[in-house]
């Protein structure tokens, strides 16, 4: 049997017999603070729980997605009368940690910081142990961020390095946006690779590559120079059957100085890239990976330049002549010139 109170009960006397009845509750008004001047999140919380009053809890979790342990956490301090109460609340402890270190301490690490600024922690550390300062490395962290806060640790300015100035660059540009590439010749990317087969043994090879036929040219030189990259030019023009237009290299030092004056002699554009945009030369840097893995991870051969250079040579004309090409439909890029040049010149390049 259900118990009632005797006010309750009075009021269930009143109510005809056979008729229904229905109980409504309004939440309390709150005066000047309504819901617009609450957040999004509060107003998302006053739902929560008005659904959980007309609702089991359990029912409102589910309905939401939220955890019963959500509504329950918002439920306790929650007061009808003061909706903000459902706000964030701040994140700061209620008792915040006291500092436990001496103003002694605080003015032995004072003074090691000024007497050595530019030492971290754990030397100070070491340093005032040897003082008879037995603290913590984290321990002088926090002093050290103690004085910095209350403005009685000046640290020194850090002094930023200018990079070294280079060498101008009066011809080469970045690559229009408009400059088309259609035929080989049109544009070559250029680039160096270092090597060090063994140790103490150091050679720096130069790849560059056709962007349209896929035609690559490579030499080894024992440097890599403005004066080595100067002379790989003129044997790149002396080998090619094409003209050259155009040729995209990095901002490495061995593409400046005599190598940028010899590209304007010739009359051939120089684009450099920007920097830390190795994607925008892709077809050399993915030369460089097949030529580690086709012939320098293979070769066993003498390590001097005449034998290495005619190694390269044979298997640049592999490459060239008899390797197929995914990218050119698995044509060689021997045959893509043949289709370019109505008279090819029989060279090994």
């Amino acid at each position: 049997m259900v118990k009632r109170s005797k006010g309750s009960a009075r009021v269930f006397a009143r109510i005809p017999s056979g008729h229904g009845f229905s109980l409504h509750y309004r939440m309390p008004d709150t005066g000047p603070l309504r819901g617009a001047a609450l957040s999004p999140k509060a107003k998302q919380r006053l739902r929560w729980l008005d659904y959980a009053r007309t609702h089991t809890v359990a029912e409102a979790a589910r309905h939401f997605d939220i955890s019963i342990a959500t509504i329950y956490r918002w439920k306790a301090p929650f007061d009808p009368y003061n909706l903000t109460t459902l706000e964030d609340r701040p994140s700061t402890p209620h008792h915040p940690r006291r500092p436990t270190w001496t103003a002694t301490d605080s003015a032995a690490v004072l003074a090691a910081r000024q007497a050595h600024p530019r030492w971290g922690k754990d030397n100070l550390a070491i340093l005032l142990r040897q003082h008879g300062h037995s603290l913590s490395v984290s321990m002088i962290g926090r002093i050290l961020r103690s004085l910095n806060h209350r403005g009685l640790l000046i640290e020194p300015r850090a002094t930023r390095l200018r990079p070294h100035s280079r060498y101008p660059r009066p011809y080469a540009v970045r690559k229009p946006a408009a400059y088309s590439v259609a035929a080989p010749g049109d544009l070559l990317q250029l680039d160096t690779m270092h090597l060090t087969p063994l140790p103490g043994v150091e050679r720096r090879q130069f790849t560059t590559i056709d962007r349209v036929s896929r035609c690559c040219l490579l030499g080894v030189r024992a440097t890599a120079t403005a004066g080595t990259a100067r002379d790989f030019l003129a044997d790149l023009l002396a080998r090619l059957p094409f003209a050259v237009r155009a040729i995209q290299v990095d901002g490495g030092a061995e593409f400046m100085a005599g190598f940028e004056s010899a590209c304007r002699e010739h009359g051939i554009a120089l684009f450099v890239l920007p920097p830390r945009s190795p994607k925008l030369n892709g077809c050399v840097e993915r030369l460089n990976g097949t030529s580690r893995r086709e012939f320098r991870e293979l070769y066993d051969g003498d390590l001097d330049l005449p034998p290495l250079q005619e190694a390269l040579r044979a298997w640049e004309h592999q490459h060239n002549h008899l390797r197929p090409h995914q990218a050119l439909g698995y044509r060689t890029p021997a045959d893509v010139l043949a289709s370019f040049l109505e008279d090819p010149v029989s060279r090994t390049y």
